[in-house]
């Protein structure tokens, strides 16, 4: 993958100042988005850095080079962890990570609230992972965390920076990229995760190489994420873009994220998240689950994804549900999006399977219902542009398709294949479909 290609707009007022519009880039031919790209990731821009100026006159800087942080290769974690205990208890503070340094923090990494009022993070340059795989395993609680934001309240992280989780050195060992007598089986560490925290803006940053999934919201309510840049290669096991775990009131808005598993992916106890102007791909689309397995109990309701566009994934918007599982996947609405070369554009699969070994057939499942597919177009790169997989016990109820248009990437035709589902069509809807 050529990274270069990718150096994107991570800052809103950037985007407005360059004259570099979202909505214009998602609906750009490729080239067009490459000079944009290149052009602007060199701007400077001014008017952000005298806004921030004025900001930063009322409040504290706290510097992480001044607790002993070099950004020189060796381990500054613990400069990092002075800072942070410094700028945490002290009011209206920015935590400063200065830019053109590489800072190495060696896991376990634990920003631990409550912090007071007003709490910005700012990173201008880059905090990078420790190669050392036996680090990951000292925490006892989160041992498989690499950088983990916890109990924070009104926090802000931003600075136009970047994580890289370096996770090159699992992935080479990893079983699913190379089936080698001694590959590892053991599930790689997430790289950033903000756990039980309110009222969060993640924003205008980069999170690169993620060992497992870059960032993860797990027990959050009333989160910003916003201009965000994530990249890994398409190769790269299981390094979901932003994963969001039992979260509520979400707002995630302007990311471009490339990966090599799910560009989004909203899973148990998840509801109220809005996602507008992502652009996904490659990886595995934007997915609600799974849910159900080991026959839990499962709920995600109330998501809005909208102006999306999904290119060559292996799949555009998902629905993905273990049978034997229990719960619901209700109130979800997929609308603008447009799909270009993508595998599997539109997709409910309540017979999600993903193991070696075979899933036998169960009566239980997790309800899919109250689904609308609206302004929904592009390419498919197979033959089969919508498929509904829904459960026989408990089939799929009011689903709705509203001026969908699918048509094939390279000739020939696309059909619908479905089975149990209960579908409402509205306005001009291709491939036809027709429900067994």
């Amino acid at each position: 993958m050529n990274l270069q290609w990718f150096l994107v707009v991570t800052i809103l007022v950037n985007l407005q100042c360059s004259g570099f519009s979202m909505t214009n880039f998602m609906n750009s031919d490729e080239n067009e988005q490459k000079s944009k790209h290149s052009a602007f990731w060199t701007r400077r821009d001014f008017v952000k850095d005298i806004i921030d100026s004025k900001k930063q006159e009322n409040q504290n800087i706290i510097n992480v080079d001044h607790f002993g942080a070099n950004g020189d290769g060796s381990n500054d974690a613990k400069a990092f962890m002075e800072a942070w205990k410094k700028a945490c208890k002290t009011p209206q503070s920015i935590l400063l990570v200065p830019a053109n340094k590489t800072y190495l923090l060696n896991p376990p990494i634990r920003f631990l609230g409550p912090c007071k009022p007003g709490f910005i993070m700012r990173v201008h340059g880059t905090i990078k992972a420790s190669s050392n795989l036996k680090e990951y395993e000292k925490d006892p609680i989160l041992p498989r965390t690499w950088v983990v934001f916890y109990q924070l309240n009104h926090f802000t992280l931003d600075g136009g920076g970047t994580f890289d989780g370096n996770g090159q050195v699992w992935w080479e060992t990893s079983c699913k990229v190379n089936n080698r007598p001694d590959c590892r089986t053991d599930i790689p560490p997430k790289a950033v995760m903000f756990n039980e925290s309110m009222n969060l803006k993640v924003m205008n940053l980069r999170f690169l190489n993620a060992q497992q999934m870059h960032l993860t919201f797990d027990n959050c309510k009333g989160v910003e994420a916003s201009n965000l840049l994530v990249i890994a290669p398409e190769e790269s096991p299981n390094t979901d873009g932003i994963h969001v775990f039992s979260s509520q009131n979400m707002n995630i808005k302007d990311c471009i994220i490339s990966t090599g598993d799910d560009c989004l992916s909203i899973v148990a106890g998840s509801n109220n998240i809005r996602a507008t102007n992502i652009r996904c791909g490659p990886g595995h689309g934007i997915s609600i689950g799974s849910l159900g397995k080991n026959r839990s109990m499962d709920v995600v309701s109330d998501i809005h994804i909208n102006k999306a566009t999904l290119l060559g994934t292996t799949n555009g918007v998902r629905i993905k549900t273990w049978q034997g599982g229990r719960g619901y996947a209700h109130n979800i609405r997929f609308e603008d999006i447009r799909m270009i070369n993508v595998t599997n554009p539109i997709i409910i699969d309540q017979n999600y399977c993903d193991q070696e070994e075979p899933c036998h057939q169960q009566n239980d499942a997790v309800q899919v219902n109250k689904i609308v597919y609206k302004d929904i177009r592009g390419t498919s790169a197979t033959d089969v542009a919508i498929r509904f997989n829904c459960s026989k016990t408990f089939p799929c109820e009011d689903i709705e398709l509203q001026n969908v248009h699918l048509f094939p990437q390279r000739g020939g035709g696309v059909k619908t294949l479905c089975a149990n589902a209960e579908l409402k069509l509205g306005g001009y809807v291709s491939p036809g479909l027709l429900c067994n």
